[in-house]
């Protein structure tokens, strides 16, 4: 089995919870604990502790409360690239990265890893991964214009982890967008099969009907290629590159140098198909 923290910034979308459900429906992970993150100020002063209560709502859907450790992230990001938040989430990654090998998958900002580098540096000589969903793609690519969103909310923290040489995989903006489902295949797929499935479709079309002004009927579930990295690395294709440093717009500048692994693609329908193979199945088991 393979140890992994999840650092989700929850509430700030509606793919968060689709990548937490899969992680812990998936037993070959060893899910050893989930870390609430922040996502800046933008939509909320209390980014972080609107991430700890989706989480603490799913774990109830899943009948799992107090059966998996969830910790509370840093409420911010770093003030500077020597500073870091302590926090409950950046003490747990410390803890178990002296325990064993250990992934840590960020679906957020890196503030919790950058931070748990800060307050013990040993941890980059550790068997220890860090799978970041962030950045925009390499050469140019972009999805989006302007800053991507994960690495906005702490550009600094960004820095001190890919400074640090600790083994980095990264899922660029060009990649994580591609994960797209629509709202018809989720009602086919796993509509109905539990009130735990139910509330993941819903969130999903609130969130789009809030925030997207024009009609849409789909959504990219951009956090779950860490996931499907973590139950089946070959599924992805990588490349090698520098490790970069970014500045204050999001882009890439020379950095230490350290290697880093940019993932270019990955297996989109072992992903989807595997996530909602494990979600029927979880609301046969559960109705039982």
């Amino acid at each position: 089995m393979r140890r992994v923290i999840i650092n989700t910034d929850a509430k700030n979308e509606a793919d968060d919870q689709f990548a937490i459900v899969h992680a812990l429906l998936s037993p070959t992970l060893d899910v050893r604990g989930l870390i609430a993150a922040h996502f800046g100020t933008r939509r909320s002063d209390r980014s972080m502790f609107e991430s700890r209560e989706e989480i603490d709502l799913l774990l109830r859907l899943m009948d799992l409360e107090g059966k998996v450790t969830v910790a509370n992230g840093a409420a911010g990001p770093i003030p500077d690239e020597t500073t870091p938040q302590d926090s409950p989430g950046a003490q747990l990654i410390i803890e178990e990265s002296r325990l064993g090998p250990l992934y840590v998958a960020f679906l957020g900002p890196l503030t919790d890893m950058a931070s748990a580098i800060l307050l013990d540096p040993e941890i980059v000589h550790r068997d220890v991964v860090v799978i970041w969903i962030g950045g925009i793609g390499y050469g140019g690519i972009e999805t989006y214009p302007g800053i991507e969103f994960n690495l906005s909310n702490d550009i600094a923290a960004a820095n001190v982890v890919f400074d640090s040489g600790i083994t980095v995989w990264q899922v660029p903006s060009n990649v994580y967008s591609q994960v797209s489902v629509g709202y018809a295949e989720l009602e086919e797929k796993i509509g109905g099969t539990s009130a735990l499935a139910d509330y993941l479709i819903k969130q999903l079309v609130e969130w789009n009907a809030t925030y997207h002004p024009e009609p849409i009927e789909s959504r990219s579930l951009g956090d779950s290629p860490a996931i499907s990295l973590l139950l089946y690395p070959r599924g992805g294709q990588f490349r090698t590159v520098p490790a970069p440093r970014f500045g204050a717009e999001g882009h890439y500048l020379p950095g230490s140098g350290n290697p880093v692994r940019v993932v270019e693609t990955v297996d989109v329908r072992f992903l989807i198909e595997d996530m909602f193979a494990k979600i029927r199945r979880f609301g046969v088991r559960h109705d039982r």
